[in-house]
């Protein structure tokens, strides 16, 4: 009777182990889990005093709240300057472009006398090559024809000098292109203190929790220098390390059952986001100077490397997810599509 209780009793413990490491098979479980969100250091990104804070450590924020407000003042009097800078620029263009217009209508007109010297030049040539056959033929006398000559001569130098004239004249005309090159310079430092003035306001780009506030009014803020931290609380993850050896027909879109350490009866459900490709082993396979250095020692139980899964909380309640909570995470191996259904 002792030994049928025995032999009883050791079946019934074998059938239960089979069960237990069945059910571990078919649904890995690791309490060596944590909660991660996506987090971003508000930095802003023009200098100056905080003027305005109105967010405390650990508030939440909506997408659009202002988190701080920078001393607009040096910003605002650089914006104006530069409006002014346009201003006076836009009148100095109107007043040169009439000093241009006369000149391009005296240049026009001096060039109209070129014309009208050109023509009497003309003139005074056709006469003189009519008047000098006529010397040796007797139909005019030699005085007529050095009055000829001579008209030529001086109609020709008339003409050079109105030439020189419109020359002159023509470069005079200035033009406002260096001013319009100006114009385009101005107008871009104007988009930049613009620019520099909307950064003095800081506001939340997404649905968020403040942390590591370590500031208030007064303080001098650096750009590009972070004032503190928010956490995006509109999707939360929880990051859980499983052995390798559990791993098979783990993949991206595995259901799975999440639970907090800090409140243990709420369950949350969530899919397998991805599965980290790459850990640091802790012995063996450093490099060093272009070879593996690898240990003498030889572990008689062997440890399987663990790899993080990233896994997306579907319900996640943003009261009680915290970055950093412990969590404790199982998997539904198999057919994610059929096990989410």
């Amino acid at each position: 009777m002792k030994y049928l209780l025995a032999a009883t009793i050791s079946l019934v413990a074998i059938v239960l182990c089979g069960i237990v490491l069945w059910r571990l098979n078919l649904a890995p479980s690791t309490d060596d889990a944590y909660v991660y969100a996506d987090t971003i250091n508000v930095v802003p990104e023009v200098s100056g005093r905080i003027v305005e804070l109105p967010v405390s450590d650990n508030q939440a924020v909506r997408q659009g709240d202002l988190l701080l407000r920078i001393d607009p003042r040096p910003y605002q009097a650089a914006l104006d300057q530069a409006r002014a800078r346009l201003d006076t620029l836009n009148n100095q263009i109107v007043l040169t472009q009439r000093s241009v217009n006369a000149q391009q209508y005296n240049a026009d007109s001096v060039q109209a006398g070129v014309e009208r010297a050109r023509a009497v030049a003309n003139q005074a040539a056709d006469t003189l090559r009519r008047t000098e056959p006529l010397l040796a033929q007797g139909y005019v006398s030699a005085e007529e024809v050095d009055r000829a000559r001579t008209a030529q001569r001086s109609t020709q130098a008339e003409l050079d000098a109105a030439i020189r004239e419109a020359q002159q004249a023509s470069a005079a005309v200035s033009g406002v292109d260096a001013l319009v090159a100006q114009r385009a310079e101005v107008k871009a430092q104007i988009a930049i203190a613009e620019l520099n003035l909307e950064f003095t306001e800081v506001r939340a780009p997404f649905d968020g929790r403040v942390v590591s506030l370590r500031t208030t009014v007064g303080q001098f803020a650096s750009a590009l220098k972070p004032v503190f931290t928010l956490i995006d609380t509109r999707r939360w993850y929880v990051v859980a390390n499983f052995r390798e050896t559990e791993l098979k027909n783990v993949h991206a879109g595995t259901p799975s059952t999440v639970y907090l350490m800090s409140d243990t009866a709420r369950r949350f459900t969530g899919v397998v986001d991805s599965i980290g490709y790459g850990v640091l082993p802790d012995d063996g396979g450093v490099v060093r100077e272009g070879l593996p250095s690898v240990q003498r020692t030889i572990n008689w139980v062997h440890v399987s490397q663990r790899f993080p899964v990233k896994i997306a909380v579907r319900n996640a309640d943003p009261v009680l997810f915290r970055l950093g909570t412990s969590a404790v995470v199982t998997l539904k191996r198999g057919d994610a599509t059929s096990l989410a259904r």
